[in-house]
């Protein structure tokens, strides 16, 4: 039996999970296409929503802060810029367009019943596991060409409170947000049964973020999941291996999470831990969430009558997905819905990367891949 702190974690996470998954399939909320749609047909109506999602984060989370709701700030994980970031990026951008949705995204499309979206957490898990070899070459160039040593937010760096920071760009962000609700740009005409517009959703998911930070100590973010689980794959294989790779005996994640009275741990390795209690209920959530949705309004089918092209196409976009999340390190999800909210430099790299890394992965999808 679970014992505290790691219940309420467990129950929380599969919550905000199912939750998650069912919002992102009514809606379609594919950080992915925002960015994708954006560089191909120049369509920046999904973008606003990821806009829309950051600014109202914003605001929860300093809101939170300021009244002491939120434990932890900056979150745990977090660490100080360097150009891995920016790599990590632009590697995750390709990967994602390649793989037709990020790590999110094939979780809910795979709950829907997308085949392509099982073979591109296959890729993900693979590419998690292979970072394991190259952790150290890899860890030592992230440490030397950190930017700001001993600072994670941009307020730390510049030695301003955040709100100095975030109060502008909620204000200017509401305000230009505003004048698109009111010119009919954020909200377009669906008729498919059981649809949730894409900006009820952006609302919907700042809000999940917001509990998760609450309840669990950090916004939402599975991306060490795909590494355990990448890591006890291989351990049915190559178990001294497993053990002789330092990055899987990392112990990264050590913080008292709320409402506990003790400190939690936990690492990339295979073994049950806090990342696990964290990241598997909210994994399985995401993916229940959006097959629930699917069969509530009979929409569930197995898609996998694809052109071969395609299946190569989610297995790299997955690998690179796999790897990048760590070189990064983590994914779209924690760097925009968690890290960008409160400045943190990491994050604000992640995005400066990914967003050349999506125009290049477009590129490619509309060469090799969708013609």
């Amino acid at each position: 039996m679970l014992e505290q702190p790691y219940l309420l974690i467990v129950v929380s996470s599969l919550a905000i999970g199912l939750t998650a998954g069912f919002v992102m399939h009514r809606s379609d909320f594919c950080v992915t296409a925002c960015f994708r749609d954006a560089f191909l047909f120049r369509d920046f109506f999904l973008l606003r929503q990821i806009l829309l999602l950051v600014v109202v984060s914003m605001t929860l989370f300093e809101t939170g802060r300021l009244s002491g709701a939120i434990m932890h700030y900056p979150f745990p994980l977090l660490g100080p810029p360097s150009l891995g970031n920016v790599i990590g990026g632009f590697v995750f951008g390709i990967g994602m367009v390649l793989a037709g949705g990020c790590v999110c995204g094939s979780l809910f499309k795979l709950g829907a019943g997308s085949a392509a979206s099982l073979l591109a957490v296959i890729g993900m898990l693979a590419g998690s596991a292979l970072y394991a070899e190259i952790h150290p070459q890899w860890a030592s160039f992230a440490g030397s060409t950190v930017l700001v040593k001993g600072k994670v937010t941009l307020s730390q760096w510049l030695g301003l409170p955040p709100t100095a920071l975030l109060l502008p760009l909620v204000t200017g962000g509401g305000y230009w947000l505003y004048r698109e609700f009111r010119a009919g740009r954020m909200d377009r005409p669906a008729f498919a049964l059981g649809h949730l517009a894409p900006w009820r959703a952006a609302l919907i998911l700042a809000f999940l973020g917001f509990a998760s930070y609450v309840l669990v100590g950090m916004p939402m973010g599975i991306t060490t999941t795909y590494s355990k689980l990448g890591a006890g794959i291989e351990s049915l294989f190559a178990r001294e291996h497993v053990r002789s790779l330092a990055y899987f005996a990392l112990q990264p994640l050590n913080y008292m999470p709320p409402f506990a009275n003790q400190a939690i741990k936990g690492g990339p390795g295979p073994q049950f831990d806090a990342i696990a209690a964290i990241q598997y209920p909210l994994l399985i959530g995401i993916v229940g969430g959006a097959l629930f949705s699917a069969l509530r309004i009979g929409e569930w089918r197995l898609q996998w009558r694809l052109p071969r092209r395609q299946w190569i196409s989610a297995l790299i976009g997955g690998l690179l997905l796999g790897l990048a999340a760590r070189m990064a390190p983590s994914c779209n999800v924690w760097h925009l819905w968690g890290g960008v909210p409160i400045l943190a430099m990491q994050s604000l790299l992640f995005v400066a990367g990914l967003l050349p890394g999506t125009w290049i992965g477009a590129r490619l999808l509309t060469r090799f891949v969708v013609r």
